[in-house]
């Protein structure tokens, strides 16, 4: 027979152990372009979407805080484009105007921390600018 302590115990392992398992990480979410392609100009939208890989839902009301946009995927890390964050429009829908000095593929590092999510979230989505 067990005991009523050891229930007790078995039954807070057990609430932990849920807890812990419904908790998600950074690597459960995914920034994904909006539009791939891009047009070349000083007014460019660049727009990410950042979804719950689990559900495959948008994730609105993430904080991002640190952004990077430069040339990498063709070899050129050290071309950066000057950007800003443009007003929400669609939850968990996130844009950028960038100023897109040169046609070909850009790469758009994003850091975010998502509401109830302790870890960083990072990604990287890559866009092509064209004439």
């Amino acid at each position: 027979m067990i005991g009523k302590n050891s229930r007790v115990a078995a039954l807070a392992g057990l609430a932990a152990f849920s807890t812990h398992a419904a908790l998600a990480g950074a690597t459960d979410y995914e920034f994904q372009p909006v539009s791939a392609h891009i047009k070349n100009n000083a007014a460019a939208e660049v727009g990410v979407r950042l979804i719950d890989k689990r559900t495959g839902k948008a994730v609105p009301g993430a904080v991002i805080f640190r952004t990077q946009l430069d040339m990498s995927p063709d070899g050129m890390g050290e071309m950066l484009a000057i950007h800003e964050a443009l007003p929400p429009g669609e939850p968990g829908v996130y844009r950028y105007k960038a100023d897109i000095t040169m046609a070909g593929n850009w790469a758009f590092r994003l850091q975010a921390k998502v509401p109830g999510e302790p870890e960083t979230v990072e990604g990287n989505v890559v866009f092509t600018a064209k004439d």
